[in-house]
């Protein structure tokens, strides 16, 4: 049977920790900033934790996480 390879884009997005949650980050942070208020852009720095129905697929392209 062959290695398992980590998918390459999950690796930068996501981090597993030691309970098992997946930690990402926010979208719509990227670009077209000047008309997104201080207050929302400020909330999306602020890491986030995929929701349970993704926590699966995640780890599947994580397979050595």
């Amino acid at each position: 049977m062959p290695k398992l390879k980590t998918h390459s884009g999950a690796k930068k997005r996501f981090k597993i920790n030691k309970n098992g949650l997946v930690k990402r980050a926010h979208a719509y942070k990227s670009h077209i900033l000047t008309k997104k208020n201080t207050k929302r852009k400020r909330g999306l720095r602020k890491a986030a934790y995929a929701d349970k129905t993704n926590v699966m697929a995640v780890k599947a392209l994580l397979p050595n996480k």
